[in-house]
């Protein structure tokens, strides 16, 4: 157990991050996105280099205080969210690696609100302040949430869940969890072995809530500004949503189109103006992987190399 009472997860694709990453003795990376420290701490491990780490949860700090009472003045924690990359860190960097949405964390605590598995206040935010997921629920213009929950939960059946939100929330506030799962439920049956009926929608606000699609964009355009040339950039997502800004990213960014293993070494780059030389497939975690971890099933890893 690590401070605070939380058990360490494995992270996603770690073996994927570290040699797209590339860590070497004597340089300086940035996890983005901290959550449990896992990649931070395989960083540390994997060479004698600094990390510095971002995250907006206030619910880190005590993983943070316990990697830095172990790593010293290589690793250094700053408190907020990634979209301010750029100035939070304003030192030129040799890598950094963003791990796109919830935290196994942050699920794990039912009192956040991120899980339809556990009847909790319909909260979601990742930083515990400003607007919640049940003020969206409760506040929003029917239309609105059906298009809210249609953008970015690709839900087909978003007006129907937004007319029973709707109704619901005339009779009292909608507050729990359970209360909006039961609610889904009520349009799109449960059925077995497939997907949960309350997924679609449940990401919809909590990406809202965390405004997670423009803090991607440009948590992407600040790492890109403080990598060194040769600098890799590694990003791991989740869904569909986050994978294609990655890939639009690095795509507008790149030249021809040429694609890189990542094992090929670094001072093999273009001349061209693009700001990346080599930008990768995307690359998914093996059935070994997926069939220990959940959360990695979905997961796709793309990563670039700065011109």
């Amino acid at each position: 157990m690590i401070p605070g009472g939380y058990e360490k997860h494995f992270p996603v694709m770690l073996a994927e991050v570290l040699q797209s990453l590339a860590p070497q003795d004597g340089k300086t990376y940035v996890d983005a996105t901290f959550g449990n420290g896992g990649y931070t701490e395989a960083i540390l491990k994997a060479a004698d280099c600094k990390v510095i780490a971002l995250d907006r949860d206030p619910n880190v700090c005590a993983r943070a205080e316990e990697l830095k009472s172990v790593y010293g003045s290589r690793f250094d924690f700053r408190a907020g969210q990634f979209g301010n990359f750029a100035e939070l860190v304003s030192e030129p960097v040799d890598g950094a690696v963003f791990d796109i949405g919830v935290s196994s964390m942050q699920l794990d605590e039912a009192e956040r609100g991120f899980s339809f598995a556990k009847d909790a206040p319909l909260d979601m935010r990742m930083s515990c302040s400003g607007t919640s997921a049940a003020d969206i629920v409760n506040t929003m213009a029917e239309k609105e949430l059906a298009d809210l929950i249609y953008k970015y939960g690709e839900e087909r059946k978003s007006r129907q869940i937004a007319a029973k939100i709707a109704a619901a929330r005339i009779e009292k506030p909608i507050q729990t969890t359970k209360e909006l799962a039961e609610i889904i439920y009520s349009v799109i049956h449960k059925t077995p072995n497939s997907i949960d009926p309350a997924t679609r929608t449940f990401q919809a606000l909590r990406i809202a809530v965390n405004n997670e699609l423009d803090e991607l964009e440009r948590g992407l355009n600040g790492a890109a500004q403080r990598l060194i040339s040769g600098g890799r950039l590694v990003v791991v997502s989740f869904h569909s949503l986050e994978d294609r800004i990655v890939k639009t990213f690095f795509k507008e960014n790149s030249g021809p189109r040429r694609h890189v293993s990542r094992y090929r070494p670094d001072n093999d780059i273009n001349t061209d103006n693009s700001l990346f030389c080599e930008c990768s497939k995307a690359i998914v975690p093996d059935r070994q992987e997926t069939e220990v971890n959940k959360r990695s099933r979905s997961a796709k890893l793309r990563f670039a190399i700065k011109r």
